[in-house]
This record gives structure tokens, sequence and C-alpha cells, in this order.
């Protein structure tokens, strides 16, 4: 196939997650320009088969779909809006496609002005990691108009193994808001319960063995606990991420007033090990915390 008849994509924020999309969509036969203000991240995508843009202007100028993959709600809108945003630098009929984990008021708003200007949206949350986005095995829950969401399934798929359909947009966001408020509280958990398994004598993989297939088990526990047992630290969802999601949830339950005591409880940990300095380690991470709180209570 040549690139006169690939299909162009946009590609905004090349960091893990938008990095790891970019250099697959590579492989999957589409043409793929990317933009990241961070050199090391633009290189990255580079010597994966993504053009490099100057700015995003330059990016979004010939994509038929835009992907904007990046780290708070404060970035999309900057990515988003202004004179030389994504909205006022695609062509009409372009499709959006956001794929950060924002809350879903920032999602409307930015879809709002979008839409205005002839645009289409795709509100695209993702469940999985860059080990599945390197793959093309990423859940999404997908918030968006049928017809919309029909026009973009070749690119939906190549990007994940599953597409959800959650509703209008905005849906999307609250899904995948919800499902990490499950998932953070599961790990923390987990944690504090294989801490404890192990400081009573019982060896580590056996723990895990036979709590994997037990009542207590979950997804998160049976995918990432390996890593623990096998002291693998590589950073595949961080601690700051996991605070920074657990904010947008408490913060979703509070203006829909539902208390929301345990997700606060459980961030309050997350925080503590921020505090720890333990930002930028993997969630599984927090086992380590547990241990470090043990040797100090016996001290």
């Amino acid at each position: 196939m040549n690139d006169d008849t690939k299909t162009p994509v946009a590609v905004l924020g090349l960091g893990a997650m938008g990095g790891a999309i970019a250099r697959h969509l590579v492989t999957e036969g589409f043409a793929v320009t990317g933009y990241d203000p961070d050199p090391d991240a633009a290189r990255r995508a580079v010597d994966g088969g993504v053009t490099a843009a100057a700015d995003p202007v330059e990016a979004v100028a010939h994509a038929r779909f835009v992907i904007t993959s990046l780290p708070d709600p404060a970035a999309v809108r900057s990515a988003w809006e202004g004179d030389r945003g994504v909205v006022a630098s695609a062509a009409q009929g372009t499709v959006l496609l956001e794929l950060s984990t924002i809350d879903p008021g920032t999602m409307t708003s930015i879809a709002e002005l979008a839409t205005a200007a002839g645009l289409r949206v795709i509100d695209c949350a993702v469940s999985g990691g860059p080990d599945e986005a390197a793959v093309g095995k990423l859940g999404l829950l997908v918030g968006a108009d049928e017809p919309d969401l029909d026009y973009s399934r070749p690119l939906l798929d190549a990007v994940g193994s599953s597409v959800s359909h959650t509703g209008d947009v905005g849906t999307g966001k609250t899904v995948k808001i919800v499902n990490n408020m499950m998932s953070m509280g599961n790990v923390l958990v987990a944690a504090e319960a294989f801490e404890v398994g192990v400081a009573a004598g019982v060896d580590p993989q056996r723990l895990f063995d036979v709590l994997a297939g037990s009542g207590g088990s979950s997804h998160h526990f049976v995918k990432r606990f390996p890593w623990v047992v096998a002291d693998d630290r590589r950073t595949r969802f961080s601690i700051r991420l996991a605070d920074k999601d657990l904010g947008l949830a408490v913060d979703l339950a509070r203006s829909l007033g539902i208390p929301s005591p345990t997700a606060s409880m459980v961030r309050s940990v997350y925080a503590l090990a921020i505090a720890e300095g333990m930002a930028g380690e993997d969630i599984v991470g927090l086992t380590r915390l547990y241990r470090r709180w043990g040797r100090r209570s016996g001290e």
C-alpha cells in the first residue's frame, strides 16, 4: 500500500500510551503523523515509523482522524481549544478521538465546540496500558453517535480488541472513571492483603497461585501481581496517575451529590505513597509501601 492510499491519522501526545498507539497504527497500515513537545517522545515515535510534525497545526492539517492522548483535562483543553488548537486547525468532517482520562464535563464541553465547527467527535476512553496499546489490544469505552462510531470502526478496531458503546459523548469518560475508581481500590486492598500473607511466612509465588483462583481474586490481581512476585518494577501505570484518576472520581461523585468515602480513603493511601517518594512507581509498588511500613513498625 503506498502512502497516497493510506488513511491519514494524527496523534497528539506521544507518551507511553499515545506513542504506543501511534507506532501500532503504522504497523496496521495507517499514515500516522504525530506531535509531542517532548523531543524524546517524538524521536521514539519516528523510530517506529511515525512522521513527526513541527506543531499540532501541521500534524492535523491533512488528517482524516485526529487522536489526542494527553495527561489531564488542562492539557486536553489546550490541545483542542484556541486559534492553533485541533478544533480550529482540522478540516470539516474530520473525526476527533479523545483517549485521555479526563472528566466528562471537559469532554462534553470540547465536543460541543468541535461539533459547532463541523467536526465529528468520539469520546474514546481506554482500558489497558502501553503493552496492550502496542499490539492493538486495548479495551475501548466509546461515547459517540452511532453514525460516527460506524464511520470510525476501522480505526477503532485497529486500536483495540473490544469496543463497548457506552452511550453519548461523555459517557465513555464516566465509565472509565468509575472503572478506575474500582480498579485502584482493588489493587490497594490486594497489596495490603498480599503483604500480610507474605509477612506471615507464605511463599509469595504459592500465595499468588492460591489467591489467583480464590474468591478474592480479580482481573488486576491476576494481571499485575506476577510482577510483584518477580520483583518486576517497570512502571505500567503509575501511582501518580492513579491519584489523578481517583481525584477525578471523587470530584465526579461530589458533583452528583453522592458521598464517596471509600474512594476518598483509597486516594489518601495513594497520596501517602506519593509523599513517600513513590509517585513514578507502578501501582503494585504499593506492596513495597506496606513492606516499608511493616519494617518501621518493627523497629
